[in-house]
C-alpha cells in the first residue's frame, strides 16, 4: 500500500513534492477520497491528500464569493452558505454512491474534478464558478493564478486548466468561487409517457420558452421506477424544474403544464420532492447498485443524446436515462464497456465525449477511460504538462 501524505498547509505540501521531485517518486493526489476507481488504476508511491488543509478563509454574501482552503469538506462549505441563503450554482454531483466509496466530499475535488450537477444547463459547470486558486505545481513551487472577481482575468487560464485536471497538474491548496442565492422555492413539472425522442422534442421547446427552467431531464421507464422510490407517474418521465421566488414558480410552473398538457400528461411536485429528485438525477440514483457494472458519461448534443442510444441499442446491452435536456447520457452497460462501439456512434452523430466512471480494474487498466485527444490538442496537453510538471511527479489517471 503507497504512504499517505497529509500535509497541514501549502508549506508543507510544497516540500512534499520538491522531495518527490528530487527523490523520482510519484503521488497520486486526493482530496476526501471519494472517487477511487475513476480513471486508470495509478501505481504511486504516495498518496497526497488535500484533507489537512481545511477551513473557510473568507466569505461574504454580500459579494457572493467564497474563498476556501482545499481540503474544506463540502458539507461544511453548503453549511455556511445555507446560514446566508446562498448556494453553489453548479449543483455537484456526489460520486460516492455510484463508485461505491466513502469518505467526505472536498470543494478542492469539486473543482478538480469539475463535478458539476443538473443545473449546469443553466448556470454553468463548476470551472464557470471558480475564480481563483492557489496550487503547488511539480517543483513544489506555490503558484496563484485569478482573483476574487471574474474581471480580474490574470491567470484566468491556469484557473480553467487546473479545473477538471483531475489531480495531473498541480496540487490545488486554496480555491475561491462564486456562488448564488438559495430559490425560494422549485417545482418539477412531469411530462409522462414519451418516448426519448419525443422527451428530447419536449425538452428543447421547454428550454425555449421564456419560462426560465433550470434543469431538464429524460427517465425512461426501464430507469422511472428507481426515482423517488417508485412514486413517479406511470409511464417514462420527462422532467423539468423552476426555481425562484414562489409567485413566479407558480405562474410558470402553471404557463408550462398548459402548454406541453396538449400532448401528453402533465402533474407536478413541489419543493422537497421535488429536491429529492434532482439529487438522484445528480448522483445517479439508478446505477448506485454495488455492482462494477461499467457505467459511462456521455456528452453529446441534446438533440444527439437519443440517437447515440438507439444506434448503441442494436449491438449493445444498456441502460440509461438523460440530463442536460439529452445532452448528458448516463449509460450503464449489462456486460463489456463497449469502448470502441460507444465512441465511433458518438463520432457518427456529430462527436462528443465518453467517460467511464466506474468499471473492474481490469477493465479500467485496458481501455482509455476518458475521451482521446485530437493530435494537436494532445501535443499541447503534454507541453502544459511538461511545463508544470517536468519530472513527472504527478500519477496520471487520465491518460
Amino acid at each position: 500500500m503507497s504512504a499517505i501524505l497529509v500535509p497541514v498547509c501549502e508549506e508543507e505540501a510544497a516540500g512534499m513534492i520538491r522531495a518527490a521531485a528530487e527523490g523520482g517518486r510519484t503521488l497520486a493526489i486526493s482530496g476526501g477520497n471519494t472517487r477511487i476507481g475513476f480513471g486508470r488504476p495509478v501505481e504511486a508511491d504516495a498518496v497526497l491528500r488535500s484533507a489537512g488543509i481545511s477551513g473557510i478563509v473568507a466569505y461574504d454574501p454580500a459579494e457572493m464569493v467564497m474563498t476556501a482552503r482545499a481540503g474544506t469538506p463540502l458539507g461544511e462549505i453548503e453549511e455556511a452558505l445555507l446560514e446566508s441563503g446562498q448556494m453553489l450554482s453548479f449543483d455537484p454531483i456526489d460520486h460516492r454512491a455510484i463508485m461505491g466509496t466513502e469518505g467526505e466530499p472536498t470543494i478542492g475535488g469539486v473543482f478538480a474534478t469539475n463535478a458539476s450537477g443538473s443545473r449546469r444547463l443553466s448556470a454553468g459547470a463548476a470551472r464557470d464558478s471558480l475564480l481563483g486558486i492557489r496550487f503547488v505545481n511539480g517543483r513544489g513551487e506555490a503558484i496563484r493564478a485569478g482573483g476574487r472577481v471574474m474581471k480580474n482575468v490574470t491567470g484566468l487560464d491556469l484557473v480553467k486548466l487546473l479545473a477538471g485536471s483531475q489531480g495531473t497538474l498541480g496540487f490545488l491548496t486554496e480555491v475561491t468561487f462564486r456562488v448564488l442565492p438559495r430559490p425560494q422555492t422549485e417545482q418539477t413539472v412531469i411530462v409522462s409517457g414519451l418516448d426519448d425522442e419525443a422527451a428530447t422534442r419536449v425538452m428543447a421547446t421547454a428550454m425555449g420558452l421564456p419560462l426560465e427552467v433550470s434543469a431538464a431531464a429524460h427517465l425512461p421507464e426501464s430507469v422511472r421506477g428507481r426515482f423517488l422510490g417508485g412514486h413517479l407517474p406511470e409511464g417514462a418521465a420527462t422532467v423539468l424544474r423552476l426555481e425562484g421566488l414562489s409567485a413566479s414558480v407558480s405562474v410558470r410552473a402553471a404557463r408550462l403544464r398548459e402548454l406541453l398538457g396538449r400532448h401528453a400528461p402533465v402533474s407536478a411536485i413541489e419543493n422537497e420532492a421535488s429536491a429529492h429528485l434532482w439529487r438522484q438525477i445528480r448522483d445517479v440514483a439508478p446505477y448506485t447498485d454495488n455492482t462494477c457494472r461499467p457505467v459511462w458519461r456521455v456528452s453529446v448534443a441534446p438533440s444527439a443524446g437519443f440517437q447515440v442510444v438507439a444506434a448503441l441499442r442494436q449491438e449493445a446491452g444498456i441502460d440509461v436515462f438523460y440530463d442536460w435536456q439529452g445532452g448528458l447520457v448516463w449509460m450503464r452497460m449489462e456486460a463489456d464497456p463497449e469502448a470502441d462501439l460507444l465512441r465511433r456512434v458518438i463520432a457518427h452523430f456529430g462527436g462528443g465525449h465518453a467517460t467511464l466512471m466506474r468499471a473492474s480494474e481490469r477493465m479500467r487498466q485496458a481501455i482509455a477511460p476518458f475521451e482521446p485527444l485530437p493530435d494537436p490538442v494532445a501535443v499541447l496537453t503534454q507541453r502544459v504538462r511538461l511545463s508544470l510538471d517536468p519530472f513527472g511527479v504527478f500519477a496520471r489517471r487520465i491518460t
